[in-house]
């Protein structure tokens, strides 16, 4: 499966909001237009799936001049841009997640403020209880966990924190690596949780005399 890649403005090829296939698009501008001052300039974009053949429309928001549009945010479909959580996400981290994911097209501070409460939150279904994000990465660190799930939640902790502190870091900054946040919490989840179950179950679908005799050999104390 191809990675998630979030739709962006005169992005050649994204992950498709309608049919989910990492596919290329089409842009091409339309013949809705809008008067500013002394002419008229085109305000909406178009961006074809090669896919499914389905079109986004895009809203133009910044240009460098009349001609040449610098961004623009994507109003049809009106689907997050985000990925979906993972499937082993807890409940109560998901909510959090999917709260971000909702209002990451209009709003990126809030949704990274968001994805750090997940994160805390997600520190908790990994057993650790204080009510302090940085102390609880720092408890799962003693315990083993690899460095880069670390950067990854330190990542997504001082983003947060930054989101809702004025002067830390500008709207753009933001809205740079918002994204991003959204694949590192999902990352979280598949190293911290989703893998370690799947090593399980595939350890348990071992016949039962080969586990009891791994087992004696693990408990073995050394001569």
């Amino acid at each position: 499966m191809h990675k998630y890649v979030a739709p962006a403005f005169r992005l050649k090829a994204f992950s498709c909001p309608f049919c989910n296939a990492y596919a290329t698009f089409e842009w091409s501008q339309t013949k809705s237009e809008v008067w500013t001052r002394d002419s008229y300039i085109t305000a909406i974009e178009i961006a074809k799936c090669h896919h499914c053949k389905e079109d986004t429309y895009w809203e133009v928001t910044e240009r460098k001049n009349e001609y040449e549009p610098t961004a623009a945010r994507m109003i049809i479909p009106n689907h997050s841009v985000a990925p979906l959580p993972h499937a082993e996400m807890p409940e109560g981290v998901a909510k959090d997640y999917m709260e971000a994911r909702s209002i990451i097209n209009h709003s990126p501070r809030g949704a990274a403020a968001l994805l750090r409460l997940a994160v805390q939150r997600l520190c908790g279904e990994l057993g650790e209880k204080s009510k302090d994000i940085n102390a609880d990465i720092a408890s799962l660190v003693k315990k083993g966990l690899p460095l880069p799930i670390k950067n990854a939640l330190d990542v997504v902790r001082v983003i947060g924190n930054n989101a809702v502190h004025p002067g830390k870091l500008s709207d753009e900054d933001i809205a740079e690596v918002a994204i991003p946040l959204f694949e590192l919490v999902n990352a979280i989840v598949e190293d911290r949780i989703a893998r370690p179950k799947a090593l399980n179950e595939l350890y348990l679908r071992l016949p039962e005399g080969a586990r009891k005799a791994i087992d004696e050999r693990d408990a073995e104390k050394p001569s």
